[in-house]
């Protein structure tokens, strides 16, 4: 993620190959994006680049795309 964008929050799927990061950018916007991760693979996390163009108003708002919109989220709601 860019410098100027702070993770608030980061929620797992249950395997652990899949996150989706709640962030707030610079200007105090919020978004999400999904990121998933290979065991095999140490590199760690790489963001999927669906969501985090979208722009919203909240935290809370983000999060509640983010579950009607991220499947694991939807099945694990």
């Amino acid at each position: 993620m860019p410098a100027s964008i702070k993770v608030l929050k980061s929620l797992e799927n249950s395997a652990g190959d899949h996150c989706v990061d709640i962030f707030v950018r610079g200007d105090g916007t919020f978004g999400f994006e999904e990121y998933r991760r290979d065991p095999e693979d140490v590199s760690g996390w790489f963001p999927l680049h669906r969501y985090s163009h979208q722009v919203f108003s909240t935290a809370e708002e983000a999060l509640a795309h983010a579950k009607s919109r991220v499947a694991w989220m939807i099945i694990g709601s």
